[in-house]
Order: C-alpha cells, then structure tokens, then sequence
C-alpha cells in the first residue's frame, strides 16, 4: 500500500476568472459541452459574453439529478456530437455529473463552480442518486478535473445560503482525516494519506474558524473580500484535496444515512455533513472543548445544531435508526473510526449532538 495524493490540473480562482473558458477550451479540446444548471443556463451564461454561434460549443441543460438516467442522455449527446471536452457549471450535482459524463468517454473535464457550497469541483469522485435523490453509490473517476475555474464574483452574487452550506462541508475535511490518520485507513485515492494531504485539510479547518464568519458577511452583501477569497478557496481547493487525499470518515457517513429520510432532501449536503460532524465528535469522544468549539462555529455562521435543523425535530427512534443503519452500511467510510462501530453507538451520537445542540439554545431535550 502506497501513499497517494491526488490534484486537479489547474486551479484558477478569482474575480473574472470564467473569461479563461474560451482559452482553455481550445487547449483541451475542439468541440466542447457545457452540461449548465438550470440557473446558470438562464441567468450566468447570458452574462459571460461567450459567442454561442460557434458550432464548438454545445450547451445542455441539466436535468436536476445525478442519476443514471440524466449520465445516460447526456452521455449520448457526447457521442452523437463528438464532444472531446466537458464543461460542468453550476452546483454539486452538475459538476458530478459533468465528471463522470467526461470520465465515461475518456474526455477531459473542465469544471465551474458557480457556488461554493461543496468540495466537489476539485475532487476526482461522484456521488450517484437515485432519481428520488437517495444515495446509491460514490463513482471514482480515472483523473481529477483537468480544470477547476472557479470566478469569486459569480460565487459571491448568490444566496449566502451556498457558501454556508459549503462550510458545513468543509468542516469535516479535518476531523475525518485525523481519524484516517489516527486508523491508517485508506484515503479516497485507494491509498495512505500523504502529509500535504493532512496537512491542507488541518489548514482548511483553520481557515474557516479565522475567516468563516467575515465570509458569511461579505456573502451576505454580495461582494469579494479577502476573507471570502479564503473562505471559497476552503470551500473547493482545501476541503477537495483535503478529503480526498486524507480520507473520510463518520461525518460523510451520517450524512449518507441522513438521506433515506425524506424529511431530510430539502436541506443541502453540507448543513447535512456539519450535523454529521457534530455527531461524529461525540461517537469518537472528542474533548468537551473542541466539541464547545466546532457548535459554536456552526451556530455563529447558521449551520444546523440539532436534528430538527435538518427536519427531523418530530422523528422517533426508530426512523433515526434507518439513518444510523445507512450510515453503517460495511461500504461507508465510517468504519475508518477507530473500534466496532454499530448503528446503536452512531443512534445514541445523533441523539447526544441534538441533546448538546438544544442545550446549547437553552431548551430541554425531549426525546420522541
């Protein structure tokens, strides 16, 4: 077993930076697809100035979900159209869905995260749904993205709920690669972490707890600062290299089982992930203080606390017990915790984080 790390080709991040497109396009490829957002389709490629005319550049409009059925359609219009290269803009699901689309025809993959609202953009992996949204599976690709083009003033203009819900994501890079480390579990790569690897995800931790609530406020305004820069570079660059290259561990794991609950699709994956964070840290009996730490991060920027945060307030035990279930399954990556972890143990962390949570706002816990 080796150690292994993994990059993207190019990371571009700033204020324009969508105006390299064209140039890299015509690096990578002669005729390419943009698989856009609904959003982005209607309201972010206007604005760009590209010229459509050319019969270069093909635009699909994605579907809503990463499922078979939508990498099926999209893989047949790269066939029928002589796609060599991929463009993927919009949020979590355009962009894996844009890298396997790549990865099946062993095309490269140029990715635009137009929110930095999850670290998929850099990451060499994808989560398959169902067409319902329930998870399926994790689909690793053969490369990473041979670009990740990442424009802080498109990421800025949207609802600061994204750049939240990112942060949520990017909060678990670090306590699931310490429990890799502390395990010697194989990263995401198939291999053991690297120093760069734990090393940029203890630095993504640190980042967002210095610059995290700034970003929120400049996000919430709609504009660039500094503190934002750093916030979107957690986001994508830090968090994408940091899980993969590091490993994942209980946090990735609850959030997979969050989904069976259909209560639970309305929220995003990351404020998903940060309620995995907060339970993971009492299933592997983080100190009180760090604990105290990461809920007070979490309740300064707005990231769920408690189940009913994430719309499970009136669930009993059993229905959590799915979850815990889920969460258990013998292929997710939280049996890179260290001893026997069982569904009863990840029950109890859930019902523990949302007790701490509901403490916290001065309320009593009443169990359903």
């Amino acid at each position: 077993m080796f150690r292994k790390a993994v990059f993207p080709g190019k990371y571009i991040q700033g204020v324009g930076a969508v105006g390299e497109l064209p140039a890299l396009l015509s690096v990578l490829g002669k005729k390419g697809l943009i698989v856009a957002s609904p959003s982005v389709y209607d309201k972010v490629l206007p604005l760009c100035g590209f010229d459509w005319s050319l019969d270069a550049l093909l635009v699909e409009r994605f579907r809503g979900e990463c499922c078979e059925e939508e990498l099926a359609r999209l893989s047949a219009i790269v066939t029928q159209k002589g796609v060599d290269v991929v463009v993927g803009m919009g949020g979590g699901k355009t962009i894996d869905t844009a890298k396997i689309v790549a990865d099946r025809a062993g095309i490269p993959v140029i990715i635009i995260p137009t929110i930095a609202s999850s670290d998929a953009p850099c990451s060499g992996c994808a989560v398959v749904y169902s067409k319902e949204g329930i998870f399926e599976a994790v689909y690793y690709q053969k490369m990473n993205p041979a670009v990740v083009l990442v424009d802080t003033a498109i990421i800025a203009a949207a609802p600061v709920r994204f750049l939240v819900s990112g942060m949520g994501d990017a909060l678990s890079t670090w306590f699931e690669a310490r429990s890799c480390e502390r395990t010697h579990s194989v990263n995401e790569c198939g291999g053991y972490g690297t120093m760069a690897g734990f090393g940029i995800a203890r630095l993504c931790y640190e980042t967002l707890l210095t610059y995290g609530a700034a970003a929120k406020i400049a996000g919430e305004s709609h504009i660039v600062t500094p503190a934002l820069e750093r916030i979107v570079e957690a986001n994508i660059l830090l968090s994408g290299i940091g899980f993969e290259s590091a490993g994942l561990a209980a946090a990735h794991s609850i959030h997979n089982g969050l989904t069976a609950l259909a209560e639970t699709h309305s929220f995003w994956h990351g404020e998903k992930v940060a309620f995995g964070v907060l339970a993971g840290l009492q299933l592997t009996d983080a100190s009180p203080d760090e604990s105290a730490t990461v809920f007070s991060f979490c309740e300064e920027i707005g990231l769920p606390t408690t189940l009913a945060d994430i719309g499970l307030g009136k669930v009993d035990r059993q229905k959590l017990m799915l979850v815990a279930e889920k969460a258990c399954d013998q292929a997710q990556s939280i049996h890179h915790e260290a001893g026997t972890i069982t569904a009863e143990k990840v029950l109890d962390a859930m019902i523990a984080a949302d007790s701490i949570g509901q403490a916290r706002r001065g309320k009593s816990f009443h169990q359903p």
